[in-house]
């Protein structure tokens, strides 16, 4: 297990899997252990995948001032990452949460970035949340699973803000609700380090108005992939963060939710691939009518 140490002395971890060029990749949660995305359904078979644990996740340590938990303060690690892996510039995959430190790092750094791919990412960095109607709205696409009629009135109330998240929820972040997907999410609590999370998306950590118009500008390709049953983001959401790129395309997976390398594995990896194959040669593609995100409070756990 490489370690490298941050610009504050903190060190910290990543964990390689595969072969082939390097994909540097950013795990959501946010502020959850790269261990959740274990080789992104086989893709460490076609690239040599950089799993980042971001300070205080995993097997990287605590650093002495919470502060940096903070989204923009992490994009100094992955600068010093890219850095200590020798990169003059990098491939770069954000999930979920962690497509927001994606997005501000390609605006810090956009001669760094060689392609870009970001993962049922909530766009919070662009000021773009998913919503209590979104989340909804996805939910009731499952009501013909076994467990919608128990899980939906928990998933209602945390969507809602009436309560915390409870572990019956868990199904509608799955394509499928299979031994799989309940054996990766029976391993979040220990994965997640909470008070972290807290301070990821804080006061102070995005502005939409700047980084919009820095990714305006930015040239490298970029790939927004979504699922297709997935709340947060739904499909048009993602349409609207690709809009906001110069160089972008839009992929939904088909029967998808939050982790879809866990629910059609081939599918993933082959349009992860493609577009990191062609986008050597530029991307190219219409891209569907942008949607504007309802201005709404973005909920937690992305």
């Amino acid at each position: 297990m490489p370690t490298f140490a941050a610009s504050d002395g903190t060190e910290l971890a990543y964990h390689e899997r595969g072969e082939g060029a390097p994909l540097v990749v950013l795990p959501g949660g946010p502020m959850r252990a790269s261990a959740y995305l274990g080789d992104l359904g086989g893709l460490g078979e076609r690239r040599r995948l950089a799993l980042l644990d971001l300070r205080g996740t995993g097997d990287s340590a605590e650093p002495a001032d919470p502060a940096t938990y903070r989204c923009d303060r992490l994009v100094d690690d992955v600068e010093a990452l890219r850095a200590h892996m020798g990169l003059d510039h990098m491939d770069l995959l954000g999930h979920s949460a962690g497509g927001s430190l994606a997005m501000l790092y390609a605006a810090r750094y956009p001669e760094r970035v060689a392609r870009l791919v970001l993962v049922t990412a909530i766009p919070w960095a662009l000021g773009g949340p998913a919503t209590a109607e979104d989340r909804l709205a996805a939910a009731r696409l499952r009501t013909g699973e076994p467990w919608f009629e128990e899980a939906f009135p928990a998933f209602e109330a945390w969507a809602a803000g009436t309560a915390d998240f409870a572990p019956a929820s868990a199904p509608f972040f799955y394509g499928r609700w299979d031994a799989a997907a309940q054996e990766h999410d029976a391993r979040a609590d220990e994965e997640f380090n909470d008070s972290a999370a807290d301070v990821y998306g804080s006061q102070g950590a995005y502005d939409p108005p700047a980084t919009l118009a820095a990714l305006a500008r930015l040239t490298a390709p970029v790939l927004v992939l979504a699922g297709e049953l997935d709340g947060g983001p739904r499909p048009g959401l993602a349409r609207w963060t690709a809009d906001a790129f110069l160089n972008a395309a839009c992929a939904i997976q088909p029967g998808a939710g939050h982790y879809p390398w866990l629910d059609d594995p081939e599918w993933f990896v082959h349009r992860i691939c493609a577009f990191l194959d062609e986008a050597r040669d530029g991307v190219s593609g219409a891209l569907p009518s942008a949607e504007q995100p309802p201005g709404a409070t973005a909920l937690r756990l992305a």
